[in-house]
């Protein structure tokens, strides 16, 4: 009888180590997890931030009306000229090219103001360009005044820029930043 109860009670051990082997490699894994998306929130970090240095040299430092990271730029839209097609506060991605055609939409720089409409007719080395939204079509521009070719809208990133550029975001971001960080750290000295 004591022998069962013994070997019952030595049964319940072995479960119990199993258990907390099992319980601890979860964990193990969880905080791997952790380190690695945190590792790798901090690259995104670092890399948007280099992107940001390098604007500011380009804009303030070098004088340039945009930037140039690899052959395009970036740009959002102020107006509604283009409305139904790019809306206020959609940012564009503009390939910097002076190779464009009709009905290509463009940015252009005149009078120190950079504009995107369409193409709706090219002669040459005259363009002319109309806002989607538009009733008359623009005074003509000539092929060096051309930045390049939109070749992607990011759609309502306005309502995206507003949410994350609250000061209570950041905070809550901050906070739960720092609440993972004395998570994983509290877990590792156990």
């Amino acid at each position: 009888m004591e022998e069962n109860k013994n070997l019952e009670k030595s049964n319940d051990k072995i479960k119990n180590i199993k258990s907390s082997n099992q319980k601890g490699k979860i964990v193990n894994i969880l905080n791997s997890v952790v380190k690695v998306i945190l590792n790798l929130i901090y690259v995104i970090l670092i890399i948007i931030a280099i992107v940001l240095i390098y604007n500011i040299i380009q804009v303030s430092i070098l004088n340039k009306s945009y930037m140039n990271i690899f052959g395009y730029s970036f740009f959002q839209v102020k107006t509604g000229s283009m409305s139904g097609t790019i809306e206020t506060g959609d940012i564009i991605i503009v390939k910097l090219t002076k190779d464009v055609s009709k009905d290509d939409i463009i940015t252009y720089e005149k009078d120190q103001t950079l504009i995107t409409h369409r193409i709706i007719e090219n002669q040459g080395e005259k363009i002319i360009t109309k806002g989607d939204a538009n009733n008359i079509e623009d005074e003509p521009i000539t092929r060096n005044q051309v930045i390049g070719k939109v070749v992607y809208i990011f759609k309502n990133i306005e309502i995206w820029k507003q949410v994350f550029t609250t000061p209570e975001v950041y905070i809550l971001v901050i906070i739960t930043l720092v609440l993972f960080g004395i998570t994983i750290s509290i877990k590792e000295k156990k």
